[in-house]
C-alpha cells in the first residue's frame, strides 16, 4: 500500500493506463431516506469516490459494498456504513474523458470524526486494481473538511509537508 492521500487529492492506476480515483466531499450530512436505527447516537457524514478515465478505451468499473473501508478516531475504530442510503458503482462502463461517482454515507461518534480514513480497492474489467487510502477528516463545528479541531492528525501532518516542500522548490 502505498502513502495515504489528502481527502481531495487523485490517485492514478499504473496498472489501468488513465484511470484515476480520488475520495473527496468529507462532510457531515443526513441521509436522504432517514436514519438507520443502528446508528442511533452517532453523526453521519458523507463523501464520494470519482472514477475518471483519462485513457483511450473505456473501462468497467466494480465499486460495491466490500471494497469501501472507512476508519475513524485515532484509534481506527470501524464507521457504521448506511448501505441503503449509499449509492455504490455497479459494473459501469467509464468511457474516456467520464467520470462516475459513488455516494457512501456514515456514522460514527462525533469525537472520532476529526479522522477519517477511507480504503478504497476497485475491480476494474473484473481484475482488483490496488488497495488506496485517503486521510482527512471532518471539522463538524467549523465546517472544514481535512483540517479539523486536531492540528496533530494525518492529513494536516501531510498537508503541512507538502506545503514545506513546494516552499523549498520556489527558495
Amino acid at each position: 500500500m502505498y502513502e495515504p492521500n489528502v481527502v481531495g487529492d487523485w490517485q492514478e492506476y499504473d496498472e489501468h493506463a488513465g484511470l484515476r480515483v480520488r475520495v473527496h466531499r468529507l462532510e457531515a450530512a443526513e441521509p436522504p431516506r432517514g436514519r438507520d436505527d443502528a446508528a442511533e447516537g452517532l453523526r453521519y457524514f458523507r463523501l464520494r469516490v470519482t472514477v475518471e478515465n483519462r485513457g483511450s478505451r473505456h473501462s468497467t468499473i466494480h465499486l460495491e459494498d466490500g471494497q469501501i473501508d472507512v476508519r475513524i478516531g485515532p484509534d481506527g475504530e470501524s464507521a457504521f456504513i448506511d448501505w441503503r442510503n449509499s449509492q455504490f458503482i455497479e459494473g459501469f462502463d467509464v468511457y474516456p474523458l467520464r467520470r462516475a461517482t459513488a455516494l457512501l454515507y456514515a456514522a460514527g461518534p462525533e469525537a472520532s470524526l476529526s479522522l477519517v480514513d477511507v480504503q478504497i480497492q476497485l475491480r476494474v474489467d473484473d481484475e482488483w486494481a490496488d488497495r488506496r487510502l485517503w486521510a482527512g477528516g471532518i471539522g463538524l463545528h467549523e465546517g472544514a473538511v481535512g483540517t479539523g479541531p486536531v492540528r496533530d492528525g494525518l492529513a494536516c501532518q501531510v498537508s503541512n509537508f507538502l506545503r514545506d516542500q513546494a516552499e523549498e522548490g520556489t527558495a
